[in-house]
């Protein structure tokens, strides 16, 4: 790159005209929103908005998915200098895609979150647009569900996960990242029968309907066939996609709350999330990646990988 144009390539988060286009800044420099997408609030003609949800007080063991939003913006910006390999297309080139900014809340009003990240959804639901939201702890799918299903109805599911978070919570008011997809299925937000979880590893009897592929099934299937056997499950429905980053191994991802041995590599992963495409995903999310246990930045780059594989899921279809 020439030195007069690099003096315009500064801080494309604030100063991009066209939202659409890769961006050459430095990797190490500038305001790191999630792929150097623009910072606006403004969703004119927007396709995906990707925000973040930096909420963890509903975890079960350690805290610190609530720097995961911050974390994967920054491990991002190692991306956006070329089109996505293997995809043999670029959404952020052909798609108007943004950076939102995170859900206002405050943190000492816990039981207030769950609903303002559903109205947070449910804005950009008003105006045609995908969210691609990143955590936080995973709780945060379910209200995110419950404006997405307003519009569109119950959705099918495909989760990754070392953990089911079918557990047993009629209580509705509780926020826990270990029941919400208990509730989704009680609340009528996801249909059971043509939805999948892909790499659990604990146990918990009751699937409540849900297909499973466990992370044994994944080593011995191979990639290939997994991503056919979800593709066959949602049967071609509108469908969620949440990936909670203790999918992977912790050799992969040890940057999380809860991390189980004999997960997925990231190399499974990415081979069944691109052997997917064609499935209409209508919002997606990445969490539980928690900073303060991963030194090194892998667990944050492998979330950033992960959303950007699920920024191509979301414009897939809509070419």
């Amino acid at each position: 790159m020439a030195l007069e144009d690099a003096k315009t390539q500064v801080d494309h988060a604030f100063t991009r005209d066209d939202p659409k286009g890769l961006s050459f800044e430095n990797a190490f420099g500038g305001a790191p929103s999630f792929m150097r997408r623009k910072y606006t609030k403004d969703l004119t003609g927007v396709d995906i908005a990707v925000t973040g949800v930096p909420f963890d007080q509903a975890v079960t063991n350690r805290p610190g998915c609530r720097l995961g939003p911050r974390a994967i913006r920054e491990a991002s910006t190692l991306q956006p200098f070329d089109p996505p390999y293997g995809w043999g297309f670029d959404p952020l080139s052909d798609f108007t895609v943004i950076d939102f900014g995170d859900v206002p809340f405050d943190y000492a009003k816990v039981s207030a979150v769950p609903q303002a990240v559903t109205d947070h959804t449910a804005h950009f639901v008003k105006h045609g647009v995908k969210p691609l939201t990143l955590g936080g702890d995973h709780s945060i799918s379910l209200p995110i569900l419950k404006a997405l299903a307003a519009k569109h109805g119950p959705l099918s599911l495909i989760h990754f996960d070392a953990h089911s978070d079918t557990w047993p919570d009629d209580d509705m008011d509780r926020i826990d990242h270990g029941t919400m997809f208990y509730k989704a299925v009680k609340l009528g937000l996801i249909d059971p029968a043509t939805s999948v979880q892909i790499g659990i590893r604990t146990t918990n009897p009751d699937t409540l309907g849900l297909h499973q592929i466990d992370a044994r099934a994944v080593h011995e299937r191979g990639p290939a066939q997994v991503a056919q056997d979800i593709k066959a499950i949602t049967q071609g429905r509108k469908t969620y996609l949440t990936f909670d980053i203790d999918c992977l191994d912790p050799a992969f991802a040890p940057g999380t709350g809860t991390p189980v041995w004999g997960g997925l590599s990231s190399g499974q992963a990415a081979i069944i999330l691109r052997d997917i495409a064609g499935v209409e995903v209508v919002g997606a999310d990445v969490v539980e990646v928690a900073p303060p246990y991963d030194p090194s930045g892998a667990t944050a780059i492998a979330g950033a990988h992960v959303a950007m594989e699920l920024l191509c899921l979301m414009t897939y279809t809509m070419r």
